[in-house]
């Protein structure tokens, strides 16, 4: 099983998606011999999982069904355990377009964090490019390793535990670009710019703070980027429903309709899908924006290493 790759059937040791629901669903390492619990009772690896296809329909103990999916960075994002905050699909999809990523490209990351960015920058680069990801706290670069190794991607991706800021990236002039989640990017600007390729390259730093946004483009200015320019991703819900609204009183123009030989019955007859003439009301379908929304989430700086 890989993040990569597509498996066909459920193996011993493989990471797999549990869906319960739209808004349920949660990772499970499957192994001989081992149970899971949800709300619908006991799955079973050795006789519910393994061997099964990936997308199957899985019986629990207590009647209830779950289905088996196959992981892809998409999914992970969603039930990952938090180490840190975490880039969310929203962003990441910008991300990897504005900088410009593709199969065979190599990527700088700091700091990698809970790996939420990571899977969907391995699964871009796969197969003949390369991360390298840079991670300050030691206990979650080791996990980093650990999950990259339990997906079948650390061959496409190299973690160093060390400060980005003090020791860069541990590579010079094979980047084709960088990426930088951490407290103080524009220290890390000129680390940034010696780990690009010689010319085009491209950088992107996410920070929460405007005041962060304003000091790393000083240090991109400063270091001869090009092309600086910011941005924010926000993302706006529709919920659609369907709504019931008041014939409104026509007046004199129902009367003028009437005259002119208009025909009620039929009229009656063509609306009476939607239509309830008896209460006066019509029913139709409206996109209505969620109540409550996700706002800020972090500021977009890209550059063009000139």
């Amino acid at each position: 099983m890989s993040f990569v790759e597509y498996g066909d059937t459920i193996k011993d040791g493989d990471t797999a998606i549990v869906f319960l629901g739209h808004e349920s669903m949660f990772p499970v390492k499957v192994q001989h011999g081992t149970v899971t619990q949800t709300k619908y009772g006991v799955i079973r690896h050795s006789t519910d999982l393994i061997g099964k296809k990936y997308g199957s329909k899985v019986t629990c103990s207590k009647g209830g069904w779950v289905f088996i999916l196959h992981p892809t960075p998409e999914l992970w994002t969603m039930n990952l355990p938090h180490r840190t905050q975490i880039l969310y699909s929203t962003d990441i999809s910008i991300i990897t377009m504005m900088l410009e990523l593709k199969p065979g490209s190599i990527v700088c990351e700091s700091g990698t964090g809970s790996g939420s960015l990571s899977h969907a920058l391995i699964r871009t680069v796969a197969p003949t490019g390369h991360l390298y990801t840079v991670e300050f706290h030691q206990q979650r670069a080791e996990k980093a390793r650990e999950e990259f190794r339990e997906h079948g991607v650390e061959h496409l991706v190299t973690v160093t535990n060390q400060d980005v800021c003090k020791n860069g990236f541990g590579v010079s002039n094979i980047a084709d670009a960088v990426f930088l989640d951490i407290p103080s990017p524009w220290e890390a600007i000129g680390h940034a710019k010696s780990a690009l390729k010689a010319e085009g390259g491209r950088i992107c730093s996410f920070s929460p703070c405007i005041e962060q946004v304003q000091r790393t483009c000083l240090a991109m200015e400063e270091y001869g980027f090009t092309e600086i320019n910011t941005l924010e991703i926000l993302l706006r819900v529709y919920n659609v429903k369907t709504i019931s609204l008041q014939i409104p009183d026509l007046g004199k123009a129902a009367e003028d309709n009437s005259s002119t030989g208009f025909d009620s019955s039929n009229a009656s007859h063509q609306a009476s899908p939607c239509t309830n003439l008896q209460q006066g009301t019509v029913q139709f379908k409206s996109g209505v924006p969620l109540r409550e929304v996700v706002g800020h989430t972090g500021y977009l700086t890209f550059a063009t290493k000139n």
